[in-house]
């Protein structure tokens, strides 16, 4: 994201070793309010810090020229001699933020100013929506997060977006994979198509071929009309069929001849309609074990998973838990058209540790009923939150023993030791899954390629 540091020549030395620790943003660098005011219109800024005091403008006059320009970036004040009563006028003015005189170290500073920026950013495109075209793009917005996870996974989607093969979508539940679907479609050449959403395990399986191919009038028992099914609806789209691995083995069947043909047919009609769609699936369990199971087409997995995308659990990417708590209180009191709340440091501490077993959609039900329980409070606290204690959810590895070995004077093969450790604890994993890895993997805290390839190194130096 792209940052413009407004301040001024004798600031900039300290000010420099601030911006240092704001990872994720491009900082281009402003030595008045004049250069400021200048170089926003010619940019296309995420974001502006005007940090004084400037010598040629006060913040309330940087406030009011910026509110003269088209460019509405987000505006963070930092005032090393301001006051609450200034901090309360510019506010008024439009800024998001505004940073006082305060005791901090340049990190916990720069820190604090990150945090600001982010959850600003987030705000700000909700108010004030970029138009397709604009520096960012469009479909970027899906996909709130600026780890190191999410950034692959923008990456990916960026690579994919503009071809045509078949895209399979894992994760956890509540991990976005609809989001990333839609991603992929806005990135797509088919954006300006329709994009046709099926929860495969929400229709009964009697009905779901007819929701998927149509039917004519008299085709089957109360089909009193013609029914245009979600293939052609997705015609010159794309279709998403969520929880792929749900969908019937003989729907499988005919799922993979439509992908070959590009063609189907209604029911209770002989007559072949030519369909072009660019097809999503999405599923939160392994499609390996299904197919070992005798339960998934193999032949239609590798037609799935032509491109394959993994949606990392939040677990994985804590750093990105204040920008979603950010954002989802923007898009929930601007829903419930109440003034914009915000999070205790304390509570957001704690949410940023909390392991979050249901992913980014139990994070956003949390911060509803945090909403909901804070009344016309200003500020959320752990207690809106309903987390349990601290000791309750503290990471399970300072609760663990750490084995004891003795170790003989005449030495020991450290890395055998260790090896034979870690193997013992995979072997238990497996065992309590019954050999499930994907589960062993989850139970570790590891990733299920990291598990395997462990398991295989281990049974390589033991063999």
């Amino acid at each position: 994201m792209n940052l413009l540091w407004i301040t001024s020549p004798d600031l900039a030395p300290l000010d420099r070793q601030i911006t240092s620790v704001l990872t994720g943003f491009d900082v281009k660098w402003a030595l008045s309010g004049q250069e400021g005011l200048s170089m926003l219109p010619r940019h296309s800024f995420d974001a502006a810090v005007v940090s004084g005091p400037l010598t040629d403008y006060p913040p309330e006059g940087m406030l009011e020229e910026i509110a003269r320009l088209d460019s509405r970036p987000a505006i963070l004040i930092r005032n090393r001699e301001g006051s609450v009563a200034e901090a309360v006028r510019c506010v008024k003015l439009g800024a998001t933020q505004y940073f006082g005189p305060d005791v901090l170290t340049f990190e916990q500073e720069g820190l604090a100013i990150l945090h600001a920026l982010e959850a600003a950013v987030s705000l700000q495109s909700l108010r004030y929506p970029k138009r397709p075209g604009a520096a960012e793009e469009p479909w970027r917005r899906f996909l709130v997060g600026n780890s190191k996870a999410m950034r692959n996974v923008a990456q990916t989607i960026r690579l994919v977006g503009t071809r045509r093969c078949t895209v399979l979508v894992t994760g956890e539940t509540g991990t976005g994979k609809e989001l990333a679907a839609r991603a992929i479609h806005m990135a797509s050449s088919r954006s300006g198509g329709p994009l046709i959403a099926v929860n495969c395990s929400a229709i009964p399986e009697n009905l779901l071929e007819a929701e998927l191919f149509g039917h004519v009038k008299g085709a089957f028992t109360g089909a009193t009309g013609v029914r245009t099914g979600r293939f052609e609806e997705s015609h010159k789209g794309t279709l998403f069929l969520d929880e792929i691995a749900d969908l019937p083995y003989g729907m499988q069947t005919k799922l993979l001849r439509v992908l070959q043909e590009k063609e189907i047919q209604r029911l209770g009609s002989g007559e072949s309609i030519k369909v072009d769609f660019r097809l999503i699936a999405a599923c939160n369990v392994n499609l390996d074990d299904k197919i070992k199971e005798g339960k998934f087409r193999e032949d239609l997995f590798y037609r799935l998973n032509i491109f394959p995308i993994e949606m990392p659990p939040l677990r994985e990417r804590r750093e990105d838990i204040p920008l979603l708590v950010q954002h989802f209180l923007a898009k929930i009191c601007t829903a419930e058209g109440i003034s914009m709340k915000e999070v205790s440091p304390e509570t957001m501490e704690r949410l940023s540790l909390h392991p979050w077993p249901g992913n980014v959609r139990q994070l956003e039900n949390a911060v509803e009923m945090g909403v909901a329980l804070s009344g016309d409070r200003d500020t959320l606290y752990p207690a809106d939150f309903r987390l349990p204690s601290p000791v309750q959810w503290r990471p399970v590895a300072l609760e663990v023993p750490v084995p004891q070995v003795a170790v003989p004077e005449t030495g020991l093969d450290f890395e055998r030791v260790v090896g034979q450790f870690e193997k013992s604890l995979l072997d238990q994993a497996l065992h309590h899954t019954n050999g499930n890895k994907k589960q062993a993997a989850e139970i570790l805290r590891l990733k299920r390629t990291t598990f395997t390839a462990k398991l295989k190194s281990l049974e390589a130096v033991a063999g």
